[in-house]
């Protein structure tokens, strides 16, 4: 593939077509290991989908981690959020309406 092809970054969610799409942000909270970031994220890689913000950091013996993705549907973001919490490392998982903060959404 050549740097002038471009790639679609979206994949339609076909299994939620008419839903509304949002900016969706996820926290989590996971072991210090080498490769949970990249577990999480290749969630996202696996489905085409391209984070409009990343955060990580250490705090005490855990990490945090923020990822927002834009265009995604509510019901779509909670089957990643699933996929989420299944990874061994990670201890929790909330979701939130990055457009509207007072929706969230918690998975232990």
């Amino acid at each position: 593939m050549s740097a002038f092809e471009s790639l679609t970054p979206l994949r339609p969610d076909v299994w939620a077509a008419g839903n509304l799409t949002t900016t969706v942000q996820f926290n989590l909270s996971a072991e210090i290991e080498a490769d949970v970031l990249c577990r999480v994220l290749n969630l996202f890689a696996m489905q085409y989908l391209i984070p409009c913000q990343l955060a990580a950091r250490q705090v005490a013996d855990s990490l945090e981690i923020q990822v927002q993705v834009s265009e995604l549907s509510w019901h779509r973001a909670q089957v990643i959020a699933e996929k989420m919490r299944n990874l061994i490392s990670v201890l929790d998982v909330q979701l939130a309406d990055a457009q509207h903060p007072a929706q969230v959404q918690s998975y232990a």
